[in-house]
């Protein structure tokens, strides 16, 4: 029994020591590319000039080592502190979204290195240069107000500047730039101050002629009230006049064209008292008329 098992024991013994090599030998062979990464291959240290793609690849066993790249996108952060146009010290805080250029991945290893020497060398000088030029060429205000065209030249400068210098290494067009963000301006306290200061000043002066207009516009209000009562009094009295105007060319008209109305008239003043008259027995006819140029009544005519 022993025997057997010392024979087994001989024979399992090459068997797996044949696995772990030809495990090890396969592992030599084969590599896994990650999503987002591309492979350089580095054969005895020399680097190939093309790139790996994600997935699953042969190589040359114990003689070729691979080393992922990541072209996803990705952020640098920068502060660089400068005077603007208008001699302000302006802090600003930039983040630039960039990725590597993926078929030029071997070449960007091989002369600048991975993603962070990239970052290092090359993306955060070209920020603080590009952002201290162009924030020389705006005041401190045009800085705020004009934020995006700011935004915009640093930009164009980052993309004109990194180029420039990746061109001398052969590797032109290697960052491709995605986008660009001004996170922060940060101004000296005398600036803020006098910021404070100019938008208290500009309130306050909106706030004196919002009133001035309020006020003038009650006054003409008030105005237009009174031009309207005026108005409408001088109807009124113009109307009434006319209706009185029309009321006696009326009545004149009418007397005038019936004379019998003006005896009507006296009749109708007359309080029904005849005058004495001292003499005869004989009531005399009166004339109605002649009763209108009478004295007071009760008056004794003289004989």
């Amino acid at each position: 029994m022993s025997d057997f098992q010392n024979s087994s024991a001989k024979f399992l013994v090459p068997i797996a020591i044949l696995l772990v090599a030809a495990f090890a030998i396969f592992s030599s062979m084969t590599v896994i590319i990650q999503s987002g990464n591309v492979g350089v291959i580095s054969t005895l240290g020399a680097v190939q000039p093309n790139a790996l793609p994600e997935g699953f690849h042969f190589k040359k066993p114990f003689i070729d080592a691979v080393q992922q790249i990541d072209i996803r996108l990705t952020a640098s952060h920068a502060q660089a502190t400068a005077a603007s146009k208008d001699l302000q010290s302006v802090t600003t805080q930039v983040t630039m979204q960039y990725s590597l250029n993926g078929p030029l991945a071997p070449q960007i290893y091989q002369r600048i290195g991975l993603l962070s020497k990239v970052s290092a060398s090359i993306v955060e000088p070209a920020i603080q240069e590009c952002v201290k030029g162009v924030t020389a060429k705006f005041t401190a205000e045009e800085l705020v107000t004009k934020r995006e065209l700011v935004k915009q030249q640093i930009q164009d400068a980052l993309a004109h500047f990194i180029n420039s210098t990746l061109r001398e290494k052969g590797l032109e067009n290697a960052v491709n730039i995605a986008n660009l963000a001004i996170t922060d301006f940060n101004f000296s306290p005398e600036f803020n101050r006098a910021i404070e200061a100019k938008v208290k000043a500009e309130q306050m002066a909106l706030q004196a002629k919002n009133e001035k207009i309020m006020r003038v516009t009650q006054a003409e209000a008030a105005s237009e009230e009174r031009k309207l009562a005026a108005s409408a009094e001088a109807f009124s009295t113009e109307v009434q006049s006319k209706a009185r105007a029309d009321a006696i060319q009326r009545e004149a008209l009418a007397l005038k064209q019936s004379p019998e109305i003006i005896q009507l008239r006296s009749i109708e003043k007359w309080d029904g008292v005849l005058p004495r008259i001292s003499g005869g027995g004989v009531v005399p006819f009166l004339n109605v008329g002649d009763l209108q140029g009478n004295s007071s009544p009760g008056a004794t005519p003289q004989k």
